[in-house]
């Protein structure tokens, strides 16, 4: 026995829909079609300068003349060179530097003032310079601490006469530098810092109240916990900043008194277009490359193994 449904009358048939039915593959390409030209301008912009600068590490060039092949010459002469020890010590005393103060600083802005009546204004100070460009910064604490500069005027007034040569001295110059750029940096770790409080769930640290938990102890099983994915994002973007300075430096010291004050990346600069060898700034880029990538997938590798085990 068959049963026949029969369609109301008056009802008409629904429509079929006889467009073709375009295949996964055929979205993929119609995908890569949209994403192509994004990705042909990226290689034009990113990748073809980069590559031009690999190859002109291993070359003799100075701007005018066709780059002559001279292979690992240029590397040999980076690591020879006297100054670029300096360098790149001083390059490390900016990654350091730089975590410890203004990502230190900024995390305990947001803590303390976070639960604070009327926050925002207690950040609003911190977070002014950062709208502050690097140059001005610079130029901003030149005037403080040049010498006979404002500073200097203050420690007079109480008699200080042999005040310290804030610019003049290595490391202290370096230091110098470092303070100024934190001052610079402390307020936007702070906001991100306080995106992340915000983002922490409200039960747990009532929980961890009503436990007998409060002040470090609190901060130090509950907060400091929850806000290491946004720790993650905060030092991986100090130690790449911290590895590419240059504006502060530059608008500072330029580099001196003589090679002091200088990093990889004011080397770099100096290298290619006040001393014209374009090979040798080439290859000082490429470490810098090497060593700005390596430390941050070696820092991001070790971050994510961490938040696995736990």
């Amino acid at each position: 026995m068959s049963v026949t449904t029969r369609r109301p009358a008056g009802v008409a048939a629904a429509p079929r829909d006889r467009r073709p039915r375009r295949s996964h593959r055929q979205h993929q390409w119609a995908a890569r079609g949209f994403v192509s030209p994004a990705l042909l301008l990226c290689a034009l912009l990113l990748y073809t300068p980069f590559l031009w600068t690999g190859y002109l590490a291993f070359t003799e060039y100075n701007g005018l003349d066709s780059p002559a092949w001279v292979g690992l010459s240029k590397f040999a002469e980076m690591f020879d060179d006297p100054g670029f020890g300096t360098s790149l010590l001083n390059t490390l005393y900016w990654v350091v530097g730089t975590l410890l103060i203004p990502v230190g600083l900024g995390l305990l802005v947001a803590v303390l003032v976070y639960d604070l009546k009327g926050a925002v204004w207690y950040r609003l100070p911190f977070l002014v310079p950062y709208a502050i460009s690097g140059v001005a910064v610079g130029v901003i604490w030149k005037f403080l601490l040049q010498t006979d500069g404002a500073l200097d005027e203050v420690f007079g007034l109480f008699g200080v006469d042999d005040a310290p040569r804030w610019l003049l001295d290595s490391p202290l110059n370096t230091f110098s530098m470092i303070a100024a750029s934190s001052w610079q940096g402390v307020g936007v770790n702070a906001l991100l810092f306080t995106v992340g409080l915000q983002s922490i769930p409200r039960e747990p640290l009532e929980a961890a109240r009503l436990d007998g938990a409060s002040g470090f102890t609190l901060f130090r099983t509950i907060t400091w916990p929850m806000l290491t994915p946004l720790t993650t994002v905060v030092v991986g973007l100090s130690i790449v900043g911290s590895l590419k300075q240059f504006d502060v430096i530059y608008a500072m010291t330029q580099g001196g008194p003589g090679r002091s004050s200088e990093t990889l990346a004011l080397t770099m600069y100096k290298t290619s277009f006040i001393s014209y060898d374009y090979g040798l700034g080439a290859a000082i880029a490429l470490f810098l490359t090497f060593i700005t990538v390596a430390a941050s997938l070696l820092y991001l590798r070790r971050q994510l193994s961490d938040g696995r085990e736990a």
